[in-house]
């Protein structure tokens, strides 16, 4: 059973983002004192009185605005209010209600959903400010005091939300949730291709690079199985990188690549691979996650006899560090091969977290070193004697040699080769430690 959902919304500006950071108990929403920086939907886990619910940040409403972005954040927030089971309506005491409040009030009332009225930005302690009795005029009921920035007022109206929740159940683990992070450059269409995987218009998509600024859950299940889409904010070199926003959305993206078990690395075929490509496709390869390339807006690429293979050689040679990684040719605005991204995402989460016995492994090592002597320097010849895993998300090996030093480069490519070439191991990086003799008692 999903658990209880709390819609926070409100206006832009009324510290809506401050809230949810405060509720969650860590910073998941960016928070700046600018109006409009959330625009899409955030979502963060939550517990309180031994209910656990999650949280999701809106966009601000302003139901008479004709900005195109704040039309569409505006549809992002109705969205939330229409899959949630309380919403929260977050007003500001210094700017008093407004035509704006009255105007979400009105639209929450008529949602039908239950709504929890607060009031923000009541900092101070003790005598509570009189204004807060100008709220009682919205129809929501009780207006609860709070502050965003202090946590004054948070358990009330804690309290309040969990009184809206159904009979608690017992709720089951889903840890056969693949969780899958989408990456690239701003602009190559990875908010396009969630909402065509979800089915809605979950992300906010506009010829605007930059648009999604939050990096953004999704669950989503289907007959392949449970995945959590992770929408990220494209990134861009640091250096090129001045709006303290965008800052903050390339940390929440890097963080993103942290908690992701595959990273689906989207290019745009128009361009092929750039240099900020290859540096974000060698975050997810530092991270050792597993990793599908998906070459995106194939459907607008003119073509030839030989032209996909052209461009997946050039893919290869650009992105050579990760030459373990499936190439796909997608269209996210046509939806072509997107269902094949499924079974690729299964196949490489597998390789990611595959074990092999240390019989089978020492196998493979034996015959590899009978097919090419390990090197020798000065007269001594490298030894390897055994080999063994000693972890997943990525493969990690553990070769005891004689001389970690006479282990050069280019033979633990070949041992790796050899390995990949009888285990398969596609799709994702694997790890090398290398223990001389005697450092295991060490």
């Amino acid at each position: 059973m999903p658990k209880p959902l709390i819609a926070i919304v409100g206006r832009p500006n009324v510290g809506k983002s401050m809230l949810f950071n405060k509720l969650a108990g860590k910073r998941v929403s960016i928070v700046e004192d600018v109006p409009g920086v959330t625009r899409d939907r955030v979502y963060a886990d939550a517990d309180w009185n031994g209910r656990s619910f999650t949280m999701v940040d809106t966009g601000g409403i302003e139901p008479g605005s004709s900005s195109e972005m704040l039309r569409l954040m505006r549809e992002q927030a109705q969205a939330a209010i229409y899959t949630a089971d309380v919403i929260v309506l977050v007003t500001d005491i210094r700017s008093g209600v407004t035509a704006a409040d009255a105007d979400a009030a009105d639209l929450l009332l008529r949602s039908g959903k239950p709504v929890v009225l607060a009031v923000n930005k009541m900092d101070s302690v003790g005598a509570v400010d009189p204004d807060i009795y100008d709220f009682y005029s919205l129809g929501l009921g009780e207006p609860i005091a709070v502050s965003a920035v202090h946590g004054h007022g948070t358990g009330d109206l804690l309290d309040a939300c969990i009184s809206y929740f159904p009979p608690p159940e017992e709720e089951e683990e889903e840890d056969d949730v693949i969780k899958t992070a989408i990456i690239g450059r701003p602009n190559v269409g990875k908010s396009s291709l969630l909402n065509r995987v979800l089915g809605q218009q979950r992300m906010i998509v506009s010829d605007i690079a930059g648009t999604t600024r939050d990096a953004v859950d999704s669950y989503f299940e289907n007959d392949f199985g449970k995945y959590m889409f992770i929408d990220t904010a494209g990134m861009r070199r640091r250096s090129k990188i001045d709006d303290k926003i965008e800052k903050y959305s390339v940390l929440r993206s890097e963080a993103a690549i942290d908690r992701a078990h595959v990273c689906i690395i989207m290019l745009d075929a128009r361009d092929g691979v750039t240099e900020q490509d290859a540096r974000i496709a060698g975050m997810a390869h530092e991270s050792g996650k597993a990793c599908v390339i998906a070459v995106n807006k194939w459907d607008l690429v003119d073509k030839e006899t030989g032209t996909m293979e052209r461009m997946r050689e050039d893919i290869r040679r650009d992105l050579s560090f990760m030459s373990y990684a499936p190439v796909i040719f997608i269209s996210a605005l046509t939806g072509q091969r997107v269902p094949r991204l499924f079974e690729l995402i299964n196949f490489v989460n597998d390789q990611n977290t595959m074990r092999i016995t240390t019989g089978m492994l020492n196998n493979v090592l034996a015959d590899a070193t009978a097919r090419v002597q390990p090197p020798t320097d000065k007269g001594r010849r490298l030894k390897l004697y055994y080999i063994t895993q000693t972890g997943i998300r990525p493969p990690h090996f553990v070769i005891f040699v004689n001389d970690a030093e006479l282990f050069h480069f280019s033979y633990r490519r070949y041992i790796e080769n050899q390995i990949r070439g009888v285990f398969g191991l596609e799709g994702t990086p694997i790890r090398f430690t290398v223990r001389q003799k005697g450092d295991q008692y060490k």
